[in-house]
């Protein structure tokens, strides 16, 4: 396996003239996902959904409308049901990426968290109905396989919630798919910018939760080719989970700081020591392609063809501790340099 694989696909036929809204689209995975639209693809609308007015003002002063006449900048909140469906109008594909996703947060404001992760994504399926949205492709966790906290619970019910709706789509065109990853380099509020602001600021250790810790490691560029490359790909219901590499947190720590002692600060409540991101439960539905694995639904009333893939052994399970695939110190330096902070 090597990292140079982007996930990459060839959609620009699909996306020629299309229409796309980004909810959350002001998020690290958001910024990316515009950035790379706006440079590769020939689309007709490229719409920024979220709730953060300063964002969307820094955003536009980055994208702005007049060097970029696709893009349109829609203040709005997922939880806002009314609002979602005059977004949505005139949209072919929407990408799911709004969110609470603060496993701290998620546990202090329990509420909040499910009206976001939950009844939002409900709001969506609505909204992507009402308004014969082509597709619509929801972005998941690795905390969503047998979840210990409110974060990964609300997003295990995402998940349950965007796989059924294509059971309710009846005459419309509409199709639902989840992309189901791991942690992401870079992003806001992961342990890469941290420890960079750590570094600069000439901290004499780093914090570790635990040493036995580890953890699924992708890139927003990936990310982004992943999402795109699994609309290529769906054909309703699935959820995609990519091949990527895992590493020990200690290890990251040193390949960032070689010379800095480790301090054990204790596993965080809600935290798991180890990710997965497929369940052995979910083996039994689950096939395996060359770069990712597609977990087919339990239950559908849909008809419509499976993806073809190898079928994974029997009580398989994609978790962190057990990859095949480890990141080295040149590996991981290199996603970190190819990453935007």
């Amino acid at each position: 396996m090597t990292l140079l694989n982007s996930f990459r696909r060839d959609v620009a036929d699909k996306l020629k003239g299309k229409s796309i809204l980004v909810t959350g689209g002001t998020g690290s995975f958001g910024h990316q996902f515009v950035r790379t639209v706006l440079e590769r693809y020939d689309v007709r609308r490229l719409i920024i959904f979220s709730r953060d007015e300063l964002k969307q003002y820094e955003m536009a002063r980055e994208f702005p409308e007049d060097k970029y006449p696709a893009i349109r900048y829609f203040i709005g909140d997922v939880r806002d049901r009314e609002r979602l469906m005059m977004a949505f109008r005139g949209v072919d594909i929407v990408i799911h990426a709004a969110a609470l996703k603060h496993v701290t947060v998620a546990e202090y404001n329990p509420t909040e968290c499910l009206r976001t992760n939950v009844w939002g994504a409900e709001n969506v399926v609505w909204a992507a109905l009402n308004n014969n949205v082509e597709s619509v492709i929801a972005l998941s966790t690795d905390k969503a396989v047998n979840p210990i906290n409110l974060y990964g619970a609300s997003k295990l019910a995402a998940e349950k919630v965007f796989v059924a709706a294509n059971n309710l789509r009846g005459s419309s065109r509409t199709r639902f798919a989840v992309i189901r990853y791991g942690n992401v380099v870079g992003s806001r509020g992961s342990v890469v910018p941290l420890y960079q602001s750590m570094i600069k600021q000439g901290a004499d250790h780093l914090p570790i939760t635990d040493p036995r810790m580890t953890r699924f490691w992708i890139t927003l560029q990936q990310g982004v080719d992943f999402v795109l490359s699994s609309y290529d790909l769906a054909q309703g219901g699935e959820i995609f989970v990519p091949k990527i590499p895992s590493m020990r947190m200690t290890e990251l720590a040193t390949c960032m700081a070689p010379t800095l002692p480790h301090k054990v600060i204790g596993i965080r409540p809600g935290e798991k020591l180890h990710e997965a991101m497929i369940a052995e439960e979910e083996s039994r539905t689950a096939v395996e392609l060359d770069d990712r694995y597609v977990i087919h639904p339990i239950m559908t009333f849909v008809k419509q063809d499976n993806i073809a893939g190898k079928a994974v052994p029997d009580g398989f399970r994609y978790a962190s501790d057990t990859n095949d695939w480890w990141l080295d110190e040149g590996e991981l330096l290199g996603m970190i340099s190819r990453t935007l902070l």
